[in-house]
């Protein structure tokens, strides 16, 4: 039984990736195959399982040396289980940039597409087999286009995206506004979670000018909701990063309304990481960088010292 599974912290496209290409893989290409995550999904993700009535994947904490696994939505070491190079890994689908890092036990398939989301790559290598996915699978994959898309509002969204999205919500019967508040509404709904939580909820490792950071997005449509907390946010910031052996923690709150970013300023050192790497005058505990909304393409890629 082939595992597929996304990374740590599944937001929605994790979550939904691995139930639609295990869906393909035995019902189509007559793999067995089943969907694993790697942590709770988030709130909108979780939305989406119930929404859609999708069984929630099995959480894996690792891998054994005979699992035979397929990567989705990421290809980065720090974002799956520890034994990953163990294990057999037979496929990677991915939009992200290659990390390196992975040692497989032989030559494998692998997708990278400059794509959005993950899930639209899966539309194009399904062919005309993906007018065979039942209206569940569907709604997870339009799920997933939408929210890594933020609507089409993410400088991520390409026209290609968009066009599957809308292709799928047609064949759905259903609006994409009206869909995608619904959506965006789960997303922002963190009311129950800890701030220890909220950091890690959305949050990739990376190291940037020598620095172990650990890079957390909120995408939110109130973001007033998470800032009334950042007093206690900023405070727990140092706890996250020396549990998970960062020098620090960087808290994106996205607005996905007024498409901007508010970072949370709770030292020197990010202090510099702003200034230096989005050219922002840094005069509080907060500062707001207008069109700012991926971490993937506007973040990540700036962040310097």
């Amino acid at each position: 039984m082939i595992k597929v599974f996304g990374h740590k912290s599944p937001d929605t496209d994790s979550t939904g990736s691995p139930i639609i290409w295990a869906w393909y893989l035995s019902e189509v290409k007559g793999t067995p195959a089943k969907p694993a995550l790697l942590g709770e999904p988030n709130t909108e993700a979780a939305f989406v399982l119930k929404r859609w009535d999708l069984p929630k994947p099995e959480i894996i904490t690792d891998v054994a040396a005979g699992d035979t696994c397929v990567i989705v939505d990421t290809n980065n070491p720090a974002e799956l289980p520890a034994s990953i190079n163990d294990a057999n890994v037979i496929q990677i689908i991915d939009h992200h940039l290659l990390a390196g890092g992975l040692k497989t036990k032989g030559p494998i398939d692998i997708t990278v597409r400059p794509l959005a989301c993950t899930a639209t790559i899966m539309h194009d290598l399904m062919g005309a087999d993906a007018s065979r996915m039942p209206e569940k699978i569907k709604a997870a994959m339009l799920s997933c286009i939408l929210s890594d898309t933020l609507e089409f509002r993410s400088p991520t969204t390409t026209a290609h995206d968009r066009a599957v999205a809308e292709k799928l919500a047609g064949e759905l019967g259903i609006s994409i506004p009206a869909y995608a508040e619904e959506l965006f509404a789960a997303k922002s709904d963190v009311s129950a979670f800890s701030d220890a939580e909220l950091l890690r909820m959305d949050s990739k490792e990376y190291s940037v000018a020598g620095k172990e950071l650990r890079v957390s997005v909120l995408e939110t449509t109130a973001p007033k909701v998470v800032l009334d907390r950042k007093d206690s946010l900023m405070k727990s910031m140092e706890a996250v990063a020396k549990e998970d052996g960062a020098d620090q923690v960087l808290l994106f709150v996205v607005d996905i309304i007024r498409e901007e970013a508010t970072l949370l300023v709770p030292n020197d050192l990010v202090k510099q990481f702003a200034e230096a790497s989005f050219g922002a005058k840094v005069t509080a505990d907060t500062v707001v960088l207008p069109g700012i909304m991926s971490r993937k393409k506007q973040i990540i890629p700036a962040l310097k010292l």
